[in-house]
């Protein structure tokens, strides 16, 4: 009997490391992403997106993914011919969701910076974006300088936004959140004097709710969103690439933008907010 025993755990050893080798063995020959050719013979990719940061990532009433971010994904698999499955994300995952092959995209209003390209691989351009900061009508900040001591800024986690307050106004005190509506409900709430972000972010809130304003439309550098897909993935990365040059060629993002974003920001934001072919002017 402790032969049967022995020789049984012996077999299982063997049998986990076997497997153990061999699912290390594909890791390494993929490197943890799929190419265009494994999507499409897969018939579906997965793109992540944002579910609650209308109108670029988010689920209506109908649990529909609408918005910009949506409309183009919507396009990348239709050009791919394939099905797209779309993953909710959150702004502190959207790297995660790369490495770990959650995704084979993110199109969740990713800014590109120098310090998240040395973790992803990022295609062209297709929207200019900077940082703003929101506050109440009844006390509008347009300065961070002689920030009153007593008072909180949020952000939330993993965006430019947290990056660059913590590096240039390191004495500011941040309220992080992960989510978005988590973010609106704090200012709504009157939990801290104001809310940096995306200025488009904050553009759009104010523009929805009256009794806010965006005293600062402009903090730190322009910067660019752009799509990122895992580090190394070369093919689909090139796909992605030709195929924002051949969208330009029929100013796809200028109708993406009058398709979802118009209603928000009207047509006086659109040639400084859109980026064309993936050349940024």
């Amino acid at each position: 009997m402790k032969i049967r025993k022995v020789l049984g755990t012996v077999l299982t050893l063997a049998l986990t490391l076997s497997l153990t080798a061999c699912g290390k063995a594909g890791n390494d020959s993929n490197k943890g992403y799929r190419t265009v050719d494994e999507i499409k013979k897969s018939g579906t990719i997965n793109i992540g997106v944002f579910s609650d940061k209308n109108p670029f990532g988010y689920v209506d009433e109908n649990g529909e993914y609408q918005g910009y971010d949506v409309y183009f994904a919507n396009r990348i698999g239709e050009d791919l011919g394939v099905d797209v499955n779309f993953v909710s994300t959150e702004a502190a995952n959207r790297i995660e969701y790369l490495q770990t092959g959650k995704v084979d995209i993110i199109l969740a209003n990713f800014t590109v910076t120098k310090e998240r390209a040395e973790e992803v691989d990022f295609a062209s351009p297709y929207m200019n974006v900077a940082l703003g900061v929101v506050s109440p009508d009844s006390k509008i900040i347009t300065s961070l300088d002689n920030w009153d001591a007593n008072d909180e800024i949020i952000v939330i986690s993993g965006t430019t936004a947290e990056t660059y307050l913590i590096e240039n106004y390191p004495d500011i005190k941040l309220q992080k959140y992960d989510s978005y509506a988590n973010a609106k409900n704090a200012l709504e709430n009157g939990n801290a004097a104001a809310w940096a972000n995306d200025n488009t972010e904050v553009i759009a809130f104010a523009l929805q709710n009256p009794g806010y304003t965006v005293g600062i439309p402009s903090l730190g550098s322009q910067d660019t969103i752009a799509p990122a897909v895992t580090k190394g993935n070369e093919t689909l990365l090139k796909w992605l690439n030709d195929e924002i040059v051949e969208l330009g060629k029929e100013n796809f993002f200028h109708k993406d933008y009058e398709a979802t974003l118009v209603d928000t920001y009207g047509l006086d934001y659109e040639e400084s907010l859109v980026v064309e072919g993936g050349i940024v002017k």
